[in-house]
């Protein structure tokens, strides 16, 4: 099955983000599931590498990598990103820059969109 996960939601103070990936994560476990993140809007912080958080607390960014390690895809809005202060060179591993031609790509390509 071919999944694609839009995420919305800043990377703390909320838990959609987390919550999606939660998902995201899970489901890339199993066998024949196939993972696209696509980040917007106030979730385009979600991919900026270094984050620290507090031992016990999730970490997005590390979520993210287990995605790409998982044989997922992470892309994120390229206009959100230049919204944000947010330069390429600022993302993650396996984290890319997106456009809105990549979104409408991933939509057709996919099963199921999950928005969260």
């Amino acid at each position: 099955m071919k999944n694609l996960f839009i995420l919305n939601e800043q990377p703390y103070g909320g838990e959609k983000s987390y919550n999606g990936l939660r998902l995201a994560v899970s489901l890339a476990k199993g066998q024949g599931e196939q993972i696209r993140v696509f980040l917007m809007g106030d979730a385009a912080p979600c991919a900026v590498k270094g984050q620290k958080t507090p031992q016990g607390y999730y970490n997005i960014e590390h979520m993210l990598r287990l995605v790409s390690k998982q044989g997922g895809e992470v892309s994120v809005c390229g206009s959100c990103m230049d919204a944000r202060g947010i330069t390429d060179e600022m993302l993650s591993e396996g984290a890319k820059r997106g456009t809105m031609a990549i979104l409408t790509e991933w939509t057709a390509w996919s099963d199921k969109v999950l928005v969260f």
